[in-house]
C-alpha cells in the first residue's frame, strides 16, 4: 500500500456561480474518460462485508482505490495482510497489502483526493424497529467537508426510498456549497453481497443503478461497468432504493410462508423438509425457500422495516411485512419450545440442563454473526434457566456487538466426544458443512435439527432427533 496523491484533475475552486451545462457535460465527459484509462481514483468508506469486497475488486480491475474506515484494527489488517473476514481469504489480503494501488486509511481528509467516494456503511434499526441512519448521516456530513467539484458520491447502504434525495444530497450541498448535478455527481447502487457464496462474488452479482441526473447516471454506470458483469440502469435513485428493498422484502415474505408450513405441518406430523423437496420437482410456478430457527443476516431481519417506516408517512399499510416480520421473529421461542418437549421426554427439565447451540453464524460457512438467531435462541435458553455452550469453528470467540454485548469474550467449546456428550441437549441453528453430524448423533441423545442437517442419518433412538 501507498500514500495517496493528490488528483489535480477532480479538485478545483468551489466557486461556481452560474449553472453551465457544457461545463457539466465536460466534467461527465473527463471523469468517463478517466474511468476507461483506469485512474479515476475510487475512494470506499466502510470495509466490512460490502466494502472491503468492492476494494478488491476495483483492485483487480486496475483502478487506484483507496479503502477508509473509523476502525483502526481494520486498517492494520490491510495494511498487514492479515484476514478479518475469514471468507475473503489470505490470499486476497495480501495481495492488498503488497498493492502499490491501493491503501487505506483513518485520515477523511484525503477523500478530496478521490474522483468516486462510494460509501458502504452499516444501516441498522434502532430499538422501535425504525431506520437508524446515524451512520449514513455522519459519513454524508464527513464527505461533505471534503467535498470536491467533479466528484461522484455513491450509496451503498440499503436505505428506504428517498433517502439520496431527501437526506444526502442536501446535506451534501449545504455543507459543501455546491450543487449536485452542476457542481458534482450522486448516485445510488444497492449493494447485493451473499458472504460465502462461491458463485457469486461482487464482480459476477449485477448491479442496479440508479442517479439524480442523466450525467450522473451515466458516470455511475460507466464506472460499475468496468468492474460488474451487467449494470442495470433504472430511472433515479428512488427506484434503486426500493429495487433492493422489493428483492429482501420478497425473502422474508417466503421464508415466514414456510417457517408458519413448518409449525402446522409438524403439528400435523409431516415434514416440511419432505414436502418441499417435492414441491421443488414442480419446473414452474414454485420457488423453494428454506424454514430454520428465525432471522439473520444483515438484509433480511432488517430492511423490510426500512419500507414500513417510509410508508406510514404516505399512510399506507405493509401488512405482508408486518405479519412476515412477526413469525420469523417467533421462530427462536419456538425452537425452544421443541427444546423444552424434547428434555421432558427424557425426564428432564430446561431449567438446570447443560444445552449446547451449533453454528453462531447466521448462515453456513461464514464467521458473520451480524442479526444471527442463534442470539435470541441463546439469550431464551439462559432465560428459562439453562448452561448455554456453543460450538462454531469460524467464530472461536464471541465480538463485542451492538446488540449482544454480554456474550462477549465466551469460547466456543471443543469438538469431541467427552465435551458434547456432556450437553443434555444440542440445537443445531447453522448447519456449516465442514461439521461431523455423523459423530453428533454418536455423540449426544437428544438433538433439536433446525436445519435438517441430519437428514441423512439414522437415529440411535426413536426420540433422539427432534425437527424444530
Amino acid at each position: 500500500m501507498k500514500t495517496i496523491q493528490k488528483n489535480s484533475q477532480t479538485t478545483s475552486s468551489n466557486n461556481v456561480d452560474v449553472f453551465d451545462r457544457n461545463d457539466v457535460t465536460a466534467l461527465k465527459e473527463d471523469f468517463i474518460q478517466r474511468i476507461h484509462q483506469r485512474n479515476a481514483k475510487i475512494g470506499i468508506i466502510g470495509l466490512g462485508y460490502v466494502g472491503l469486497p468492492l476494494l478488491w475488486t476495483f483492485h483487480e480491475e486496475r483502478f487506484p482505490v483507496s479503502g477508509f474506515d473509523v476502525d483502526p484494527d481494520k486498517i492494520k489488517h490491510l495494511e498487514s495482510g492479515s484476514p478479518y473476514i475469514k471468507h475473503l481469504g489470505y490470499n486476497m489480503m495480501e495481495k492488498l497489502a503488497a498493492s502499490d494501488n491501493c491503501t487505506a486509511t483513518l485520515d477523511f481528509s484525503k477523500l478530496e483526493r478521490m474522483d468516486a467516494i462510494i460509501m458502504c456503511v452499516p444501516t441498522p434499526l434502532n430499538t422501535y424497529r425504525e431506520p437508524d441512519m446515524q451512520y449514513v448521516e455522519d459519513t454524508t456530513r464527513t464527505i461533505a467537508k471534503h467535498l470536491q467539484r467533479g466528484q461522484l458520491v455513491v450509496l451503498e447502504s440499503t436505505s428506504y426510498p428517498g433517502t439520496t434525495d431527501e437526506l444526502i444530497i442536501p446535506i451534501l450541498e449545504e455543507a459543501s456549497g455546491l450543487k449536485s448535478g452542476e457542481d458534482f455527481f450522486v448516485a445510488y447502487s444497492p449493494e447485493r453481497e451473499d458472504p460465502g457464496n462461491a458463485n457469486f462474488n461482487t464482480a459476477k452479482i449485477p448491479k442496479v443503478v440508479g442517479a439524480q441526473g442523466e450525467e450522473a447516471l451515466e458516470i455511475a454506470t460507466a464506472l460499475y461497468d468496468t468492474i460488474i458483469v451487467e449494470t442495470v440502469p433504472v430511472s433515479n435513485t428512488r427506484t434503486a432504493e426500493a429495487v433492493k428493498l422489493t428483492e429482501n422484502i420478497f425473502r422474508s415474505i417466503n421464508i415466514a410462508l414456510v417457517n408458519e408450513l413448518k409449525v402446522v405441518y409438524g403439528e400435523m406430523d409431516i415434514d416440511i423438509h419432505e414436502v418441499l423437496d417435492a414441491a421443488e420437482t414442480k419446473p414452474f410456478g414454485f420457488m423453494k425457500f428454506t424454514p430454520g430457527p428465525g432471522l439473520g443476516g444483515h438484509c433480511i431481519p432488517i430492511d423490510p422495516f426500512y419500507l414500513t417506516w417510509k410508508a406510514r408517512e404516505y399512510g399506507q399499510n405493509t401488512r405482508f411485512i408486518e405479519l412476515a416480520g412477526e413469525i420469523n421473529t417467533s421462530m427462536p421461542r419456538y425452537v425452544v419450545e421443541q427444546t423444552i418437549k424434547a428434555l421432558n421426554d427424557h425426564q428432564m427439565s430446561l431449567n438446570g440442563s447443560k444445552v449446547l447451540v451449533i453454528g453462531l453464524a447466521y448462515k453456513p460457512d461464514v464467521d458473520d454473526l451480524r442479526e444471527s438467531p442463534t442470539f435470541k435462541l441463546m439469550d431464551l435458553l439462559k432465560k428459562y434457566g439453562a448452561k448455554v455452550g456453543y460450538y462454531d469453528h469460524y467464530i472461536p470467540e464471541i465480538w463485542k456487538t451492538r446488540e449482544h454485548a454480554d456474550w462477549a469474550g465466551m469460547k466456543t467449546v471443543a469438538w469431541n466426544k467427552k465435551t458434547i456428550s456432556d450437553f443434555d441437549a444440542v440445537i443445531i441453528s447453522t448447519n456449516h458443512s465442514d461439521i461431523n453430524y455423523q459423530e453428533l448423533v454418536e455423540w449426544n441423545d437428544i438433538i433439536i435439527d433446525t436445519r435438517n442437517a441430519l437428514k441423512n442419518l439414522n437415529p440411535k433412538a426413536d426420540n433422539q432427533i427432534w425437527k424444530a
